[in-house]
């Protein structure tokens, strides 16, 4: 199928289990971890936006949009995701669909969303990634029409958990693998060391 794609960089968590701050920034074989993430972005490719809550100052450095979540109360990923919907749609209305990455994942695979975008070959509305026989709800990619139906979940019906939106829909996966597990998260402290050892640091 025919699509044009925008992407949105999940920032706006509380990092609890991190004592709080932007983990995005703390930084990792020399880099903030957001660049690892952007890394794996043909930023000329796709417009991109970071959703992050909060002073939007500190990441003036990456040169790119930041949107506060459009649902106050810190309700999790969906309003992440519902912010970028209504993003793309006001600012990009040619982009049919949208990537959301979470920014705290620095071993992503580099062909991660041409991947992911050759699960839209079918009917799919959201593909999402899969690895070590697990899914990982935000790290996918989702039609732009679904975002009306999703403000409704959201603000109306008060879901708050990704599956129990996705499971509405024709949600497809795409499985990975990799050692380090290709979506390995960091969201403790032990998380960022065993990241350094893995990076030589």
């Amino acid at each position: 199928m025919k699509y044009k794609l925008a992407a949105i960089l999940l920032a706006g968590g509380l990092s609890r289990r991190m004592g709080g701050g932007d983990k995005n920034l703390i930084f990792l074989g020399g880099r903030p971890l957001l660049l690892h993430v952007l890394d794996r972005i043909d930023l000329a490719k796709m417009p991109t936006m970071i959703n992050a809550n909060g002073d939007p100052a500190r990441y003036e450095g990456f040169g790119l949009p930041v949107c506060a979540d459009v649902i106050e109360g810190h309700v999790g990923p969906l309003a992440g995701i519902l912010t970028g919907f209504e993003w793309v749609r006001e600012s990009y209305p040619e982009c049919t669909h949208m990537v959301s990455l979470a920014t705290d994942a620095p071993f992503l695979p580099h062909d991660l969303i041409s991947r992911l975008a050759a699960g839209l070959d079918g009917d799919a509305d959201i593909v999402q990634a899969m690895s070590c026989d697990r899914r990982h709800p935000v790290f996918a990619i989702w039609s732009v029409e679904l975002a009306d139906d999703l403000r409704t979940a959201v603000c109306i019906e008060g879901i708050r958990k990704i599956d129990d939106f996705t499971d509405r829909h024709n949600c497809v996966t795409v499985a990975f693998s990799g050692d380090p597990d290709p979506f390995m998260n960091l969201n403790r402290p032990e998380d960022f060391e065993r990241a350094q050892m893995l990076f030589g640091v």
